[in-house]
C-alpha cells in the first residue's frame, strides 16, 4: 500500500476510535448498557468496582493480543494495537468533558449503538480493529472447531448476561441486546455502504429478446449465464443485469411485457464499480 493510503487508513482508524468513544461516553457507559465486547465488560467493572473504562479495556486487550499472536499468527498487526490503544485512551480522557445526552434507556441503547457502529465501521473500513471479543471468538473457534460467528455470539451473550447479573437488572441486558443489534447493522452499513443498485437475475424462455430490450430501452449491459433446470432438466440461459434504484420498476415492467412467466430475482448491490456506475 502507498504511504498516502497508509496515512488515510490511520486517519480513518483514529476518527473511528474517537467516534466510538463518544458513543460510549454519551450514551452507553453512564446508562450501564454493556452491549457486549470488551467495552461492555469494562462498563460493568467501572460501575461495580470503579475501574476506569479505557484502562480496563487495555488491561484485557493486551493479553488477548499476545495470545492471538501466538495462536492465530501476526494477523492483526500494528493497526489493531493503534486502534485499541487510541480507543481506550480517548474513552478515559474525554469522559469528564462529554455530556450525557439522555438517561432514557431506549434512546441511549439506540443512539449509543448507532454512534458506536459508525465509529467501529470506520475503523474496520480502514483495515483496523479495536481488538476486543472478535479475537476471543477467533481463538475459541480455532480451539473448539466452531464457527467464528457462533463463538462471537457466545462471548457477547456472556458479557451481556454478566452485566444483567452484576447490575441485578434483566432490563439492562435487554437494552444491551438492542444496542448490540443496532451496532452490528450500522457497522455493515458503513463498511458496505447503502444499497446503491439492484442486481436482476432473469430466468426466461426468451433470454435474447429480454437482453436486447434491456440494452435498447435502459442502455444497460447484460450478462448470460448457462443454467440447467433441476426439475425440467432443460438447458437455458439466465440474464443478469445491474440497474440503479430508479430503474427497478422500469425493468420489472419491461420483463413482464416480454415474458409474463419469467422468474425474476432482485437483490441488493451495495457497491458497483464499472461503466455506468462508480469508477
Amino acid at each position: 500500500m502507498s504511504k498516502r493510503g497508509t496515512v488515510w487508513n490511520y486517519l480513518g482508524i483514529a476518527a473511528g476510535a474517537v467516534i466510538t468513544a463518544l458513543g460510549l461516553n454519551m450514551f452507553l457507559i453512564p446508562n450501564k448498557i454493556a452491549a457486549g465486547g470488551i467495552s461492555g465488560l469494562a462498563t460493568v467493572l467501572h460501575h461495580v468496582l470503579g475501574f476506569p473504562v479505557g484502562m480496563t479495556m487495555i488491561a484485557f486487550d493486551i493479553p488477548m493480543l499476545l495470545v492471538s499472536l501466538k495462536i492465530l499468527g501476526p494477523r492483526f498487526g500494528i493497526n489493531t494495537l493503534f486502534g485499541a490503544a487510541l480507543l481506550a485512551v480517548t474513552v478515559d480522557i474525554s469522559a469528564p468533558y462529554i455530556p450525557v445526552l439522555t438517561h432514557d434507556l431506549l434512546l441511549a441503547s439506540f443512539y449509543g449503538g448507532v454512534i458506536s457502529g459508525i465509529g467501529l465501521g470506520l475503523v474496520f473500513r480502514s483495515k483496523g480493529t479495536t481488538a476486543g471479543t472478535d479475537q476471543v471468538a477467533a481463538i475459541i473457534s480455532k480451539l473448539f472447531d466452531i464457527r467464528v460467528g457462533q463463538a462471537l455470539l457466545m462471548v457477547d451473550f456472556f458479557v451481556i448476561a454478566s452485566a444483567g447479573i452484576a447490575f441485578k437488572s434483566a432490563e439492562l441486558s435487554l437494552y444491551a441486546l438492542i444496542s448490540l443489534f443496532v451496532t452490528s447493522k450500522i457497522i455493515d452499513l458503513v463498511q458496505e455502504g447503502p444499497s446503491s443498485a439492484k442486481v436482476f437475475l432473469i430466468i426466461t424462455a426468451i433470454p435474447e429478446q429480454v437482453a436486447e430490450a434491456i440494452m435498447q430501452e435502459l442502455s444497460r449491459g447484460v450478462t448470460f449465464f448457462s443454467a440447467r433446470g433441476g426439475y425440467t432438466k432443460q438447458n437455458g440461459e439466465v440474464v443478469m443485469c445491474v440497474v440503479s434504484i430508479s430503474e427497478v420498476t422500469r425493468l420489472k415492467e419491461l420483463v413482464s411485457q416480454l415474458d409474463a412467466k419469467a422468474f425474476v430475482i432482485v437483490a441488493d448491490a451495495h457497491e458497483v464499480l464499472g461503466e455506468g456506475f462508480s469508477k
